[in-house]
């Protein structure tokens, strides 16, 4: 069976999701992939299977495919560049990846808190250029730090910010009452409260036409001045010329994302040019252990499929 491989996770870190799938034939292509590329690479509809990242999967994508394709195996868990709902009617099985890289997310969400809060990236900067330059920091202590969606990444955000000794409020339409109480995590009622309170603010929801640019000009307005804003989630929660705008103000003491909205970006993308913006390239669940898990599941779900099977987990109902 001949397959199509796009992450970039999978095919550069070591593991055994490579030995499940060597005895496909394989064509690799580096993720993530724009429509016309996949529109390229599947010209033939010779492809019994993709195993994708964050490439861009339309109808045309798959219609494309038709009739060969069985599967798409998504690596991780988000699903907005899948239209899933084309795919359902198509009758092709779209599996995904829950669970597997909570940790290393909500950890990374860390590793973006603390350069800005204790200017680490900028003083490290000052070192190497033999500048022994002492910026004073803030701690993290007694902080608000407001956590937009509470699934698993978002609840194991909440668990370290106690041992960071934060307060931590949470909005989500799922609540989970249980969590709540066990980890002192406040609900709140509206985004908008919440933002009025919040030192910090980490977004971990999903990207949906509800939650589309759910931090814009307005809602930047109404937090504290001064505040730090998260992004480990997609870069669409954000609207970009308003974070910059903040930035530039004043209004947001710093944003660290591990998202743009171009991925590479142009070496222009005016966030550059914002210092106290904190940038990582797309690697918040991109460690030996979460690559490790994710992999093997996205490996798994397409070989249970292919044969047959029953998927660890499908996004979908056929």
């Amino acid at each position: 069976m001949k397959i199509l491989l796009t992450t970039t996770s999978f095919q550069d870190t070591p593991g055994e999701h490579h030995k499940l799938v060597e005895d496909f034939e394989i064509v690799r292509e580096r993720g993530p992939l724009p429509e016309k590329r996949m529109l390229e690479l599947v010209a033939n509809g010779d492809f019994d299977g993709w195993l994708i990242g964050d490439d861009a999967i339309t109808r045309a994508v798959i219609e494309k495919s038709l009739p060969r394709l069985k599967v798409i195996s998504k690596y991780g868990i988000g699903l907005d560049k899948v239209d899933v709902k084309a795919a359902t009617e198509l009758k092709i099985p779209v599996t995904f990846c829950p669970g597997v890289n909570h940790t290393t997310v909500a950890e990374h969400a860390f590793g973006l808190i603390l350069p800005i809060y204790r200017d680490i990236v900028v003083e490290c900067n000052h070192v190497k250029a033999g500048n022994w330059k002492r910026l004073t920091g803030h701690e993290l202590l007694d902080k608000t730090i407001f956590v937009a969606g509470m699934g698993r990444i978002g609840k194991e955000v909440a668990t370290r910010a106690r041992a960071f000794g934060m307060s931590a409020i949470g909005f989500d339409k799922f609540w989970d009452d249980a969590f709540a109480k066990q980890y002192n995590v406040r609900r709140v009622a509206t985004v908008e409260e919440a933002l009025r309170l919040a030192d910090i603010v980490t977004l971990h929801t999903n990207l949906s036409d509800e939650t589309r640019h759910l931090i814009n000009a307005d809602r930047l307005a109404k937090m504290k001045k001064g505040a730090v804003l998260i992004n480990t989630a997609r870069s669409e929660l954000v609207d970009m010329p308003a974070i910059i705008a903040a930035l530039k103000s004043g209004q947001l003491a710093g944003y660290g994302t591990d998202v743009l909205d171009e991925e590479p970006p142009p070496k222009n993308h005016p966030l550059f040019a914002c210092p106290t913006a904190v940038i990582t390239p797309h690697i918040g669940s991109r460690t030996y252990e979460s690559v490790a898990r994710q992999a093997k599941m996205a490996a798994e779900n397409l070989i249970a499929v292919l044969n047959g099977n029953k998927p660890l987990a499908q996004a979908n109902t056929i």
